[in-house]
């Protein structure tokens, strides 16, 4: 088996322990998000939670491919920070999902609906750039299902390359993915009411701004520059 099939292994028995993990964690806190009213399905808790799990997925996958592709310690530690935290972090979010008894895959909404709707009754708190991006300003389209999201062209591409051509798409793709993903978590910090996930959701913005200075660093390291 390569290595690659054992790190997707690896990230699946993680996500699937801290899921399990914060469901019973949470169920026993009396600041957990059981406390506050269940949200229902089409609730901002629910989509932001629906969401950053198949986005943080997509960043987990990226981080193995260039784990493998690559012996650079910089990026490869970038790497295994990211995967780590956010297969963490997604397993948070699909935990919570399952002790509100809600379905993990939405069938009847599109990504990120959630925010659409939640700005039309909400103030802007947290909601800086997010509506021209909701609005129309994402094209779905091989498999980039939200912004910032690598296509499959893409992760086929990142998937092929080897050494300093690898690390740099991957700082690239990355780099948007990040800017996708604190777009939505200002969503959730501004239309959220589930204290522990709006937590969260800021802990996002703050720790992925801080990943997208060290990438624009690494990147001018190897003579390139984020995308436009």
């Amino acid at each position: 088996m390569t290595r690659t099939n054992w790190a997707a292994i690896t990230a699946v028995v993680l996500a699937l322990l801290f899921a399990g993990a914060a469901t019973v964690a949470s169920a026993g806190s009396d600041d957990s998000p059981r406390a506050a009213a269940t949200p229902t399905a089409d609730s901002a808790e629910a989509g932001f939670a629906r969401d950053m799990a198949v986005h943080h997925q997509q960043a987990v996958e990226m981080s193995f491919l260039v784990r493998d592709s690559t012996d650079d310690e910089e990026v490869r530690r970038l790497a295994y920070d990211i995967a780590n935290t956010q297969a963490n972090q997604r397993g948070m979010l699909l935990g919570w999902l399952d002790m509100w008894k809600l379905p993990k895959v939405s069938t009847d909404q599109e990504p990120m609906a959630w925010m659409e709707r939640g700005g039309e009754h909400a103030g802007m708190d947290g909601m800086e750039g997010v509506e021209g991006m909701v609005h129309g300003g994402h094209e779905v389209r091989d498999g980039s299902l939200m912004p910032g999201m690598a296509t499959k062209t893409e992760l086929e591409t990142l998937r092929t390359a080897k050494g300093r051509k690898a690390e740099i798409l991957y700082l690239q793709l990355m780099t948007d993915h990040h800017k996708g993903g604190v777009m939505m978590a200002r969503g959730c910090a501004g239309l959220c009411t589930v204290d522990t996930e709006k937590a969260l959701a800021k802990g996002m913005v703050t720790a992925q701004q801080s990943e997208l200075d060290l990438m624009a660093d690494l990147l001018k390291a190897r003579g390139s520059k984020p995308r436009a």
